[in-house]
């Protein structure tokens, strides 16, 4: 979906299960086409497109990429940008920290990126700029040392230079953003900065990695780690960081009360990493916890010493506030928007991610998985027209 300003605004397909192409096409056919004919039946829609390697492998033989290409055409559809993050298997199995892996010191990663960017320059329609978001370089628990980091920059540096090589060649504006993540090797807007100064200090000779290597902002992600999104975006952008896209996404908060406790262990599912990061208010220091269940077995051990807020990385409906004693990170991504429509030139692609449907508990559900996406597009809407920030009719 094109908005006035060139924004293109879709909702990331991790949501729906895809190993294979047939399967991330059948989602395609099935669900992302019922969307569209709620929310644009009238124009262009874009499509924030997830494939896994496999599926990528696949799409980039000439006679599936050929089709797909005229079922695009024939549905009024165009894939934007695509996530990287997952490389392998994203549902039905245990992903946890394994969505990390193969992750930016192997040349596994370096060439499904390099695939994907391929893939993405055959898919763009003419004039529209393309992106992949990727992990943000590996993760705190892989033991990450001195050869580790030049191994990530040295792949992420002949990243870039393919990129480079594809955008010259098909006249795209082409970017890679890296997506900070709660115990990723880096989190927050600091360690961010650090990373992509590390990258400048080593490398003071690639002038152009900053053109071609950016951020993919998560506003779940940086609201879990307490950040305002108004500094964060301001502090990032203004050290020279391109913005490739930013991911519109809350996540639960709660005060850690005892019924608060007993209602979160519902979330408690052994698919996806939830990392969680307890506040003991603006003098301590955060207390971050791998995963969920570490989390609930220290309040049970130690129910002093559990903090005033707990922000869980369970990505729920935007629309939705869950109730009950539990809030959200709302704020946070309103504040993007609010961030957006005073700098509505500082990034032209936005997702929508919630791509826990089959894990949430029922009643955050609103029908089917193209009713929820509906909602979530609707309420996404409103908030950005409130901002002066319109789709093209």
């Amino acid at each position: 979906m094109l908005f006035e300003n060139g924004i293109h605004l879709g909702y990331c397909t991790n949501i729906h299960r895809g190993e294979t192409w047939e399967e991330t096409w059948r989602g395609l056919r099935e669900h992302t086409l019922r969307v569209k004919q709620r929310v644009c039946p009238r124009g262009p829609y874009g499509i924030g497109l997830r494939l896994g390697a496999d599926a990528a492998r696949e799409l980039a033989l000439p006679d599936r990429m050929t089709a797909f290409q005229k079922w695009l055409e024939a549905n009024d559809c165009y894939v934007f940008t695509i996530n990287g993050f997952p490389y392998g298997a994203f549902h039905g199995t245990r992903v946890k920290e394994q969505v990390f892996r193969p992750d930016w010191t192997t040349p596994e990663r370096l060439e499904y990126t390099k695939l994907l960017f391929d893939i993405l320059a055959r898919l763009l329609p003419p004039g529209v700029p393309g992106s992949v978001s990727t992990l943000p370089g590996s993760h705190k628990t892989f033991g990450i040392g001195a050869d580790e980091l030049d191994a990530i920059f040295t792949h992420l540096r002949l990243c870039r230079e393919h990129i480079e090589k594809v955008a010259s060649a098909s006249g795209h504006d082409l970017h890679l953003g890296l997506e900070p993540e709660p115990l990723g090797l880096f989190e927050t807007s600091g360690e961010t900065l650090k990373f992509f100064g590390l990258y400048h200090d080593r490398h003071p000779q690639d002038r152009d990695f900053f053109k071609f290597i950016g951020l993919n902002y998560d506003t779940c992600h940086l609201a879990i780690e307490y950040e305002d999104a108004d500094r964060a975006l301001d502090r990032l952008t203004g050290a020279g960081i391109r913005l490739s896209k930013l991911h519109f996404s809350s996540a639960l908060s709660l005060v850690p009360t005892p019924e608060n406790l007993a209602r979160l262990a519902a979330f408690d599912e052994p698919v996806y990493f939830h990392q969680v990061i307890a506040s003991h208010g603006e003098s301590e220091p955060l207390r971050r916890f791998k995963d969920l269940p570490d989390a609930l077995q220290h309040a049970a051990r130690h129910p002093g010493d559990i903090g005033q807020e707990w922000r869980v990385h369970f990505h729920i409906p935007l629309h939705a506030e869950p109730g009950g004693g539990f809030g959200s990170t709302r704020a946070h991504l309103l504040g993007a928007m609010d961030w957006l429509g005073r700098h509505p030139a500082a990034c032209s692609h936005i997702e929508m991610e919630t791509y826990t449907w089959e894990v949430l508990p029922p009643e955050l559900h609103s029908g089917d998985v193209a009713d929820q996406l509906v909602k979530e597009y609707e309420w996404t809407l409103g908030e950005m027209r409130a901002r002066g920030l319109r789709p093209l009719e």
